[in-house]
């Protein structure tokens, strides 16, 4: 993408890094006195401060809300004669931990499209859950399968509630099993073999994913001998989470269009 292009805030690239990105070429060009967009800063800046690498963040970012509070930054660092090269090599240096984060995580090829169909969504919260899910799956396996469960349990109850459907107190089985039959993806719905197969398969995927949860995840206690996931479970159980999920939220959009 070029950075110098004029950006509408629809066509923000749904990457992290790609944003993160963004942001650093907006605030250079400002450090430059060149072209600077509140709207999209304030978008950006909204979304990292949300999300799972706020803390990565250059401290100046989450201090300074519009371009006036940057531009008063930046004079703080040089101004006078040579200014510009000190101001821009400072937001470089600054970036570059959010940057390296970003580019070594270890992202599936699935995660972003499954990132860019929750967003379509319209949940703050589906969108937080998916983030953690990604962040915990290498560092935090336990958590990570439970995050997982949550992330299908949030999105079956996002189209139930907007359908309005009753699902007080349901378990993950009946969530998805009411999901299914409202989007019309329900076995019994459908005659032909292979496609009721691959529908009851996914009623199966769905089920294990809650007992994998109660087994092996961090929302209860365990005994003597505790299991311990592997980061390759997480990676399983998360990645089966967003298919799952994704899956859902495309049917739910294009039966909705």
């Amino acid at each position: 993408m070029d950075w110098g292009e004029d950006v509408n805030i629809e066509e923000l690239p749904n990457s992290e890094l790609q944003r993160a990105e963004m942001l650093q070429h907006m605030i250079i060009s400002l450090s430059e006195n060149g072209n600077f967009d509140e709207a999209i800063y304030r978008e950006l800046r909204s979304y990292f401060i949300s999300s799972s690498v706020n803390e990565l963040l250059p401290s100046f970012i989450r201090t300074c809300r519009d371009s006036g509070a940057l531009w008063g930054y930046l004079k703080k660092i040089a101004h006078g004669s040579g200014s510009w090269q000190i101001r821009r090599e400072h937001v470089y240096e600054s970036f570059q931990k959010i940057l390296n984060h970003l580019e070594n995580r270890t992202n599936t090829p699935s995660d972003e499209i499954t990132q860019s169909t929750l967003q379509a969504l319209g949940s703050e919260d589906v969108r937080r859950i998916w983030e953690k899910a990604l962040k915990r799956r290498k560092d935090d396996p336990e958590g990570a399968i439970t995050i997982a469960r949550t992330l299908l349990e949030s999105v079956c109850k996002l189209i139930l509630d907007a359908e309005g459907i009753q699902h007080k107190d349901d378990d993950l089985p009946k969530l998805y099993s009411k999901t299914s039959e409202i989007l019309k993806l329900a076995p019994s719905q459908h005659e032909e073999r292979t496609f009721k197969a691959i529908l009851g398969g996914c009623h199966t995927v769905v089920q294990n994913l809650g007992t994998l949860r109660n087994k092996i995840g961090d929302a209860h206690g365990q005994g003597k001998i505790p299991v311990r996931p592997a980061p390759r479970h997480a990676a399983l159980a998360v990645n089966l989470a967003g298919t799952m999920a994704t899956f859902l939220a495309d049917t739910y959009q294009n039966n909705s269009e």
